[in-house]
């Protein structure tokens, strides 16, 4: 259970967890990530309590953060946590000799290829399609950390701040950090085995003990007149979080192997069963996959949390926020009435991440670009490469469907839910339907569904993207910006959530 749930080889990392992998049938570099997880947990209570910014300096807390990462990292992966060291120095210095003008675009280049390189290494040299943490799976988290942060330095020193849109003003960086800074940010023990990623300013400030400094506080200090805590305790959320992820490895133990995704590519389980009981199996397949990604994902928030990293202001009714580096949304993930919604809360931070280096920046054909890139970034299986193909012709569809039909169910509350209902059942089966190549992995299964399903949903979406009429970007943009003038920005998540709202209604 890598930091993207991808599939690698055996991990040469420790041994030493060998008796509980033959007591629990699980593999042994999959113990490893969840003992090491769980070991971070505890440092990151021990982070907080007794190197707390107002006991020690930034100093030591960087130092500490960073060795603690890399034994971690060598615990689970061995020898081949180097890569780590590599992939980062190698940026480290491009960002050093080549300038702020065009580091960002040499970074991308780089932090992609080699990341590629030991993708294609991993499957191609080693066995193929095994479920189990892997090397490559921090190195994509890493890859976006260098990525984002190559773009930020050259926002901040070498851009104009009129050309930055408030969100690019925010998290651009003013001065190239220093190498022991590059490299907790790139390695720290909170997230160098799971992530999420996070912009280098919210972690600088974490590690300074000021994660409020980007954000105008003065509507987050005053609740009912009364002066709200500067710092609060995580313990709850935490607490919440890790119940939560428990739960979710729980489930997937249960249920993983009674509703098999194999199955649905089945010579006989294809022709002796009705086309509806298909559809219903199709879900259910894809629901049990869910799971395991919930148990990382939420669990590393946690383990964030516990070290006092992802505080994100108050609530109107006052109590704390811990979520400006949460992954997920699962109750939003399950409940999604549009394809949109659903990716927008799910892998959050890597959608920010996709947004942030491609979508934004991107002149021609935004869409199509920002999901070659999250193929590219996913690995060299070529199911990665179909999953989103097919994305972006539902994601087109899906748009234009949205902007001709769903305005036509807005005139009452009845009518609003019937579309909700519809879209909700249309959006999973779409999803499933998409993600299907990501699961198989191989081109000679992933087709062999399409052709059982008679690519319907391609087909489909084809002709809807085709005959509904959608304004072009820029046009959308230029709409956006009369109906909705530009107002200051307060925070960070305000920021972020402003850029996703934009791209919300452009989609």
């Amino acid at each position: 259970m890598a930091a993207d749930g991808s599939r690698s080889t055996a991990c040469t990392g420790s041994s030493l967890l060998q008796p509980v992998s033959e007591i629990t049938n699980l593999p042994l570099d999959q113990v490893n990530f969840v003992v090491c997880q769980l070991c971070a947990l505890l440092s990151a209570f021990w982070f907080r309590l007794f190197l707390h910014p107002s006991k020690t300096s930034p100093f030591i807390r960087h130092v500490v953060a960073t060795l603690l990462g890399l034994y971690f990292a060598l615990f689970c992966f061995g020898w081949y946590a180097l890569h780590f060291l590599v992939q980062s120095g190698l940026t480290y210095g491009i960002m050093i000799l080549t300038g702020v003008e065009h580091m960002h675009k040499y970074c991308l280049l780089v932090a992609l290829s080699y990341l590629s390189l030991c993708q294609i290494t991993r499957v191609y040299v080693f066995d193929y399609g095994m479920y189990s943490a892997d090397f490559t799976g921090p190195m994509m988290v890493i890859t976006q950390k260098i990525t984002s942060l190559a773009f930020e330095i050259h926002d901040g020193m070498a851009r104009k701040e009129e050309h930055l849109t408030p969100g690019q003003k925010i998290l651009a960086i003013r001065r190239m950090p220093s190498l022991l800074e590059y490299f907790s940010y790139n390695c720290n023990f909170m997230g160098i085995l799971a992530g999420p990623t996070c912009s280098y300013n919210d972690y600088i400030a974490f590690i300074e003990g000021d994660p409020r400094r980007h954000r105008d506080q003065e509507a987050d200090r005053k609740s009912n007149g009364k002066l709200r805590q500067s710092e609060p305790s995580p313990n709850t959320e935490v607490v919440r979080k890790v119940a939560t992820s428990f739960f979710c490895l729980l489930v997937f133990l249960s249920v993983c192997k009674v509703f098999p995704v194999e199955r649905n590519i089945d010579d006989d389980f294809i022709a002796n069963t009705p086309f509806y009981a298909q559809v219903v199996y199709l879900y259910l397949s894809m629901l049990t996959t869910r799971p395991k990604y919930y148990f990382v994902w939420t669990l590393a928030d946690a383990i964030n949390n516990a070290a006092g990293f992802g505080f994100n202001g108050y609530d109107s009714d006052g109590s704390p926020r811990w979520d400006l580096i949460s992954n997920l949304r699962i109750l939003n993930i399950e409940f999604a009435t549009s394809f949109k919604v659903f990716l927008d809360n799910w892998n959050i931070q890597t959608a920010h991440w996709l947004k942030r280096v491609c979508y934004e920046r991107c002149p021609y054909h935004p869409t199509a670009a920002t999901f070659i890139l999250s193929a590219m970034w996913h690995g060299a299986y070529p199911g990665y490469y179909l999953t989103f193909l097919t994305g972006i012709v539902i994601t087109l569809a899906a748009r234009a469907v949205r902007h001709n039909v769903r305005p036509h169910f807005l005139q009452s509350p009845s009518h609003k839910l019937v579309y909700d209902v519809i879209t909700w059942a249309a959006t999973q089966i779409a999803i499933c339907y998409t993600v299907v190549p990501f699961v198989l992995l191989s081109v000679g299964p992933s087709l062999k569904f399409y052709r059982s399903w008679y690519f319907c949903l391609h087909i489909g979406c084809v002709l809807l993207a085709v005959a509904l009429p959608v304004k072009p970007r820029h046009l959308r943009l230029k709409d956006q910006q009369k109906n909705f003038p530009q107002r200051p920005v307060q925070h960070h998540l305000e920021a972020t959530d402003s850029n996703c709202s934009q791209k919300e209604k452009t989609t």
